[in-house]
């Protein structure tokens, strides 16, 4: 998931804008938040996320700016998906960074049980309920205390469509399960591949789970399998798995079932974008928009649109969202001033423009966001206001949810291999989740 990014110069262009207002401001002026005004000359914070590349690289944009602003050093190490093994370690060691960025409610859940996070005082969590909805500091809250401050979002409720093959046949944006299931099979019929799956990373196939797991359970049983507080051989577990079987046919997808399972998430959206597309669709977050414009030469907006993932019931589902949320393992004064600062809009603004990124951030003004894809996401995830739901697979313990090979990730990967064995896989994914979840 790389990020298109703006340059330095840009970034320093919004700090101004927020300098210049003297106080919060609202979205029509840019969404920019004041400027933090400790003097930290002298001090270095260690900071440690998942972002590598172009992504990196924009995120160190945001870093430039609170360093020009407070005078502090901050440095960024990149741990890739090993983040939380390499926190485990330092932490065992006593030499963790001061804020790590974590993307699973489970890791942070884990880390605070530990004793190794340290909650928000009342300066920054008050800064976070000024710009976030309430329901973004739930994700982030262990037995009654905030660690979290969730600095970037995911809309994951939309599916990107490859334009020309959908005006090739003449094909309109499908809003409901039966159109959905009705048009992949006439994309099929006129030999274009309907759906581009990156099941070689096992977290794309819990998305799948998750999007039709809310629509057909609802938001309540969704937070509940959530929690392990109803077991994955549940009917209503049953009722999704045979959703996705209907669904995971050899025939919508380039080179089947067993292709998929090789196939990386990056690769998945070149499948569908690239200049003759081997699919019609790819279903995932916003951050696909990154993928294409730095792997392709589809234009988003143009080329790539979306729609809202077709709807299964009669009621309207809720969103489903992700994201990455700043956690401190000290409470020095520096590692708090920049943990108020992700909470503004200020540090939400300049990320916006690098694309592929959502802020949870509600005056991050529209006017950052550089096409109007990435805006409609915007708006559709602040207007779901607490009507939101965490991915589930990040709310899970870290060796259940988001572990490469093990857990709901291989569970599924083995359950798309053998589609017609549901009761296998709720059986495979009953036993992980017991186990991980009683011994997290």
């Amino acid at each position: 998931m790389n990020r298109k990014g703006l340059g330095i110069a840009t970034a320093l262009g919004v700090i101004a804008l927020a300098m210049a207002g003297c106080g919060s401001s609202s979205p029509s002026n840019g969404g920019a938040a004041a400027a933090p005004t400790q003097d930290l000359k002298g001090q270095t914070i260690q900071v440690a996320g998942v972002w590598s590349g172009d992504e990196q690289k924009d995120f160190e944009k945001v870093l430039a700016v609170f360093e020009q602003q407070t005078g502090a050093k901050v440095q960024f190490t990149s741990a890739g998906d090993q983040l939380p093994t390499v926190l485990q370690t330092k932490i065992a060691g006593k030499n963790p960074p001061n804020i790590a960025f974590l993307a699973q409610p489970g890791s942070i859940a884990q880390f605070a049980k530990e004793g190794a996070l340290k909650p928000l005082p009342a300066d920054v969590l008050a800064t976070v309920n000024q710009y976030q909805s309430p329901a973004w500091s739930k994700f982030g809250t262990v037995n009654g205390q905030v660690y979290g401050v969730w600095f970037d979002a995911s809309d994951k409720s939309v599916v990107w469509y490859n334009n020309k093959a959908f005006s090739s046949l003449g094909a309109q944006p499908p809003k409901t399960w039966s159109d959905f299931v009705t048009l992949s099979g006439q994309l099929a019929d006129a030999g274009l591949t309907p759906m581009s799956i990156g099941a070689g990373d096992g977290w794309v196939l819990t998305d799948w789970f998750e999007q039709i797991y809310l629509q057909t359970a609802g938001v309540d049983d969704y937070n509940k399998l959530g929690a392990h507080q109803i077991p994955w051989t549940d009917p209503t577990v049953t009722k999704a798995l045979q959703m996705l079987q209907q669904y995971f046919q050899d025939r919508y997808l380039p080179g089947g079932r067993a292709n998929a399972l090789q196939t990386d998430f990056p690769t998945s959206v070149v499948n569908a974008f690239e200049a003759t597309p081997k699919a019609a669709m790819v279903y995932e977050g916003d951050f696909v928009a990154t993928s294409i414009q730095s792997s392709t030469k589809s234009v988003v907006g143009t080329d790539a649109k979306i729609f809202p993932f077709p709807q299964i019931g009669s009621t309207k589902p809720g969103v489903e969202t992700g994201g990455d949320a700043a956690v401190a393992f000290t409470n020095d004064k520096a590692t708090m001033e920049l943990m108020k600062f992700l909470a503004t809009p200020a540090a939400g603004s300049v990320f916006a423009k690098s694309g592929g990124f959502l802020s949870p951030d509600k005056d991050v003004a529209l006017s950052n966001y550089p096409n109007d894809i990435t805006k409609t996401m915007e708006q559709q995830l602040q207007a779901a206001g607490n009507d939101i739901v965490f991915d589930m697979s990040d709310q899970a313990p870290p060796s259940f949810g988001a572990t490469k090979g093990s857990g709901e990730w291989k569970d599924l990967e083995d359950f798309m291999a053998n589609p017609t064995d549901i009761t296998g896989a709720e059986q495979k994914l009953e036993a992980d989740a017991v186990k991980d979840y009683t011994t997290s």
